[in-house]
């Protein structure tokens, strides 16, 4: 999981820094047409660069899609620093959303050994300092509105899924007493939406991580957030979301996951079993959002026996944006499509099994984890369907 690179660095870019030359999404955009105004936070600077870059080359129709995609309404990250700190850069970025009638995507991202110390490494160092970093954050959501994608890879990639636990499952038994902790707190505030992380359709299996949601207290939040930094489509988001919540609903009247199917299930019989199975008021069932920032163009397919760990979801080569943000779908249970990763930031310098330092996919060394990465940027910009300009 890739950080933007303000956050990466420690800071935070102020909400009411200039926007300059941040084109606006498309008119209904912002707001999904008939449903809620998303917020659009300050563009990374590496945008503005680029735009600027492609306007002195004559190159006016790139350009204006750099901006554009700028101008989307997309997540804020947030991670690391004191309580304090996060606290004010909340708080600034609440104000500035309410100023501007819209609703901010908060992206926490500081539990303790996130992303299994990899490109995204880094949190917390205990579980009392997360709480403490989580109560700041829940302070200064206060009474406004907000959706919180809480801590994206934190269910979906357990220390125990990469060698990081010790033989009584310490760590992960932590890691799922945080999670609960910070759904306890966030979903206690009056306006606010908090989803848990769900990886995507193309990781675990409903059966497998229907029991995560289910440790890590999902029975107490909105629901559960699909796809974050992958590329995955909508409509296998979807699928996979719907067959999620079902399960949940099952076991919540005491099935066992196990009896759940999967994505990889038959169509025709998964729907016969989600048919049969799902509640007739559907309205206490849990509703998830998606990821829509990359995912354009579906998956990165690596050519077959060429890369020793192709890294599909690091940087691939012709992916492209994929839907607007909006809060109206038309999909049952399907509360949003979000843009949670910042489109055009690196997911790091990705080797694909080989020594480096070249991405072999590409022909060049990546910028590291949420640098700004001009030419995957123009592929995104180009291939996004719909198409952005």
């Amino acid at each position: 999981m890739a950080l933007p690179l303000a956050l990466a660095a420690g800071l935070l870019t102020s909400p009411a820094a200039a926007r300059e030359g941040a084109a606006p999404a498309p008119e209904g955009a912002a707001a999904g047409r008939s449903g809620t105004a998303l917020y659009t936070p300050a563009p990374n600077p590496g945008a503005l660069a680029q735009a600027r870059s492609l306007e002195a080359e004559g190159r006016f129709t790139d350009a204006a899609g750099i901006r554009r995609m700028a101008g989307t309404p997309q997540a804020v990250w947030f991670h690391g620093a004191s309580p304090a700190e996060v606290h004010d850069a909340v708080l600034a970025v609440m104000r500035d959303a309410a100023a501007k009638g819209a609703v901010p995507v908060l992206a926490l991202y500081n539990v303790p050994g996130r992303d299994c110390s990899n490109y995204s490494g880094g949190g917390a160092s205990t579980t009392a300092e997360y709480q403490a970093w989580t109560d700041a954050v829940t302070r200064a959501i206060g009474t406004r509105r907000a959706y919180v994608v809480l801590e994206p890879d934190s269910l979906a990639l357990l220390p125990s899924d990469c060698g990081q636990d010790d033989a009584q499952g310490t760590r992960t038994t932590a890691r799922y007493d945080e999670i609960r902790y910070a759904v306890g707190r966030l979903a206690a505030l009056p306006r606010t939406k908090v989803y848990l992380d769900a990886g995507h359709p193309g990781w675990h299996s409903v059966r497998a991580i229907v029991p995560r949601l289910v440790r890590a207290g999902v029975g107490g939040a909105t629901g559960f957030y699909l796809n974050v930094s992958n590329y995955h489509t909508d409509a296998a988001n979807v699928r996979y979301g719907k067959l999620i919540s079902t399960c949940l609903a099952y076991v919540s009247g005491g099935g066992q996951a196990s009896q759940c199917p999967d994505q990889w299930t038959p169509q025709a019989e998964a729907d016969a079993w989600t048919a049969a199975h799902t509640p007739a008021d559907t309205s206490r069932m849990k509703r998830f959002v998606t990821d829509s920032s990359r995912n354009g163009r579906g998956p990165w397919t690596p050519p077959a026996g060429v890369y020793p760990d192709p890294q599909d979801w690091c940087n691939p080569p012709d992916r492209g944006l994929g839907a607007r943000p909006t809060t109206a779908t038309g999909q049952a249970l399907h509360d949003a499509r979000l843009w949670i990763k910042i489109p055009g930031e690196s997911d790091g310098q990705c080797l694909r099994g080989t020594p480096g330092p070249e991405d072999p996919a590409r022909g060049m060394i990546d910028p590291r984890a949420g640098a700004w990465f001009p030419e995957q940027a123009l592929e995104l910009v180009r291939l996004a369907q719909p198409p952005i300009v």
